[in-house]
């Protein structure tokens, strides 16, 4: 029998594009208007547990372009990824889980919103680069506050 191994263990069993939608409820019209879209961009992380020690983690980002109050196009995509984790400390989970899995996601996710912004026939919209450690603190800190207000 093999010895038992406490190592920590972190890894990628596959990188994938879980959900993709694509609007344009206001072609043809709205193409031809010449005023610069107002663009909206909403993104969120999730973790579900699959099986022991194996997490499926996904971010998403929904992004939706308008004129004035008319949708030029609104795209939704989720990109997710499976991650074996093993043997890390609890305290640790949340930051493995809600930073480190969203940065290896990401870069996958914003090339894959950009690639089908541009099959749709506009220009690219490239997603910011975001700092999912910033991202996971606050919401911490808002979890942490929302739960204050519920023990007053």
């Amino acid at each position: 029998m093999a010895e038992q191994d406490n190592s920590p263990v972190f890894q990628i069993q596959r990188v994938y594009l879980k959900d993709l939608s694509l609007e344009q409820p206001n072609s043809p019209a709205i193409l031809l208007e010449q005023e610069q879209p107002s663009v909206d961009i909403q993104l969120g992380v999730e973790a579900t547990p699959v099986a022991e020690g194996v997490y499926e983690v996904a971010v998403t980002a929904t992004v939706q372009t308008k004129i004035q109050d008319k949708t030029v196009f609104l795209v939704e995509a989720k990109q997710a990824g499976i991650f074996e984790i093993r043997n890390v400390p609890e305290d640790q989970m949340g930051g493995v889980i809600g930073i480190a899995c969203p940065q290896i996601i990401y870069p996958y996710l914003r090339g894959n919103v950009a690639d089908v912004v541009t099959r749709a026939g506009f220009p690219p919209v490239h997603l910011a680069e975001i700092n999912f450690q910033a991202m996971y603190e606050q919401q911490q800190a808002a979890a942490a506050q929302a739960e204050g207000q519920l023990t007053q």
